[in-house]
């Protein structure tokens, strides 16, 4: 099976790097952590006028139609870029709810908590909705927001408000969230090797460029390769939405991440630990995607056919 993508995926990911890299996302992240959301919420709209969020939602609902494919493309990109807030959350609520227009449009943003877990930027969302094995509420308001490993992802507790369904589609609804996480790990993956081996080449030690020694190639090595391995998977995982192989591009695609973000802090040294170093956006974020919407065990269990509950 040829899973790269077509010159139509191809031109549609480029465009989405040109708008983001034009948008000094890391200024954009350091505002959010602090609680401003004007300039993220300015990007969120134009990725939303690109059509992102409409690949979850069918036509006759008005989306763009289901194409996952090209949504873990563009997730891919969300994440090399480090672009915050609930992104997984509002597709998932797309899929979630029966009029997701103005989601779509990017009118509105929206995080969705599932059981007891917090919610993702629930001080940004106009949209707060938790899943339970009781259906699917709309919460008024949020809790205090909690701190999390990665700044930029503000947590915040969800109380059960108006109910909008017992019967909520949480199935296809996770394996999209579940998607879309693996997707934005990979990319956020890929964003952390790109950077090191940019290091490598400029950081010297005994004379020579660090990189040059065989040491730090076989680090960078296996990072590529566990990253690689990783992207059929996602794409793999985007033609069935299978569970199974959803779970298993989730668990390979951030894994992968985690230890791509561990090689590069060791290969920053001291200069990698610090906020100020735009490194520190993805290596928080790597970190806290490895759970989101499934640790590696929860993921495994799915891969093993053991009956994962779907929240």
């Amino acid at each position: 099976m040829d899973l790269r993508p077509d010159a139509e995926q191809r031109a549609f990911v480029a465009s989405l790097d040109a708008m983001l890299g034009a948008a000094d996302t890391p200024a954009v992240v350091r505002d959010w952590s602090r609680g401003e959301h004007a300039r993220g919420r300015a990007l969120w709209g134009r990725i939303a006028g690109a059509g992102v969020f409409g690949l979850a939602v069918p036509e006759e609902r008005g989306g763009l139609g289901v194409r996952p494919v090209e949504l873990a493309l563009a997730f891919v990109e969300l994440g090399r870029h480090a672009m915050p807030g609930p992104l997984v959350e509002t597709v998932t609520a797309a899929v979630l709810l029966t009029e997701p227009e103005r989601l779509v449009s990017g009118a509105v943003m929206a995080t969705v908590a599932c059981g007891g877990a917090y919610a993702l930027d629930g001080d940004a969302a106009d949209v707060r909705l938790l899943l339970t094995p009781d259906g699917l509420f709309r919460c008024p308001g949020h809790g205090p927001v909690r701190p999390s490993v990665d700044p930029a992802r503000r947590l915040t507790a969800l109380a059960a408000g108006e109910l909008l369904t017992r019967t909520p589609p949480a199935g296809p609804a996770l394996a999209l969230a579940r998607l879309t996480t693996a997707a934005q790990a990979l990319g956020v993956g890929l964003a952390l090797l790109a950077r090191t081996v940019a290091h490598v080449k400029r950081r010297s030690q005994f004379g020579a460029p660090i990189g040059s020694f065989q040491a730090v190639k076989h680090q960078l090595a296996d990072a590529r390769i566990a990253l690689e391995f990783a992207r059929p998977l996602v794409l793999g995982a985007a033609l069935t939405l299978a569970p199974e192989d959803v779970a298993a591009a989730k668990v390979t695609a951030c894994e992968a991440a985690y230890a791509t973000a561990r090689t590069a802090l060791q290969l920053h040294g001291a200069i990698g630990y610090t906020a100020e170093c735009d490194l520190s956006l993805w290596l928080t974020k790597a970190r806290a995607l490895r759970t989101a919407w499934g640790g590696p065990d929860e993921c495994r269990a799915v891969v093993l056919r053991r009956g994962a509950r779907p929240w």
